[in-house]
């Protein structure tokens, strides 16, 4: 058996970093509902009780209530939740990939993705709905805050897990 050195240490097993099992499938659940729910307003699918498409009711359920800066996106937030479907859901299942596999080289991305995340959806986003224009400010801060707050505290959590490089080498 090979011994690990300072400069190559061997990754703890997968069963030993649990908060790694967490964040997979966490991330795996966001990579499903990017693609479900993102990708409707970037595309300019209107969102409708009565629409034919079953995504496009439930993204009504859920922005007729409490996020009217999603039903009704300007083109910046097209932007936003273009950026969220198809870049960020694909890189969820290269991050689960490496998080099961222990792939050190996510490191960087996954610090460059947080700090991306943290910035465009914790600052813009929620500031646009808590202090934006009225138009634009959420009815239902409870229900606003349910579904979209894990979406920024939990790649907080990842930078925190990915602060130093060779995260699969040590616990967290």
């Amino acid at each position: 058996m090979k011994k690990s050195s300072k400069t190559n240490p061997f990754n703890l097993p997968l069963s030993e970093r649990r908060i790694d099992i967490f964040f997979s499938v966490v991330f795996l659940i966001f990579a499903i509902t990017c693609g479900i729910s993102d990708a409707l307003p970037t595309l300019g699918v209107a969102m409708s009780p009565t629409s034919a498409n079953p995504l496009a009711q439930a993204n009504y359920w859920y922005a007729a209530s409490a996020d009217p800066l999603f039903m009704h996106p300007p083109v910046w937030m097209r932007f936003v939740t273009g950026l969220s479907a198809f870049v960020y859901g694909p890189f969820y299942l290269v991050l689960v990939y490496c998080l099961i596999k222990g792939k050190n080289w996510i490191q960087l991305p996954s610090v460059i993705y947080a700090t991306m995340i943290s910035s465009i959806t914790g600052i813009i986003v929620f500031g646009v709905e808590f202090f934006g224009e009225p138009e634009f400010r959420t009815p239902n801060a409870l229900k606003f805050l349910m579904f979209n707050l894990p979406y920024v505290l939990l790649p907080l959590l990842l930078l925190v897990r990915m602060r130093k490089p060779m995260p699969f080498t040590r616990k967290f």
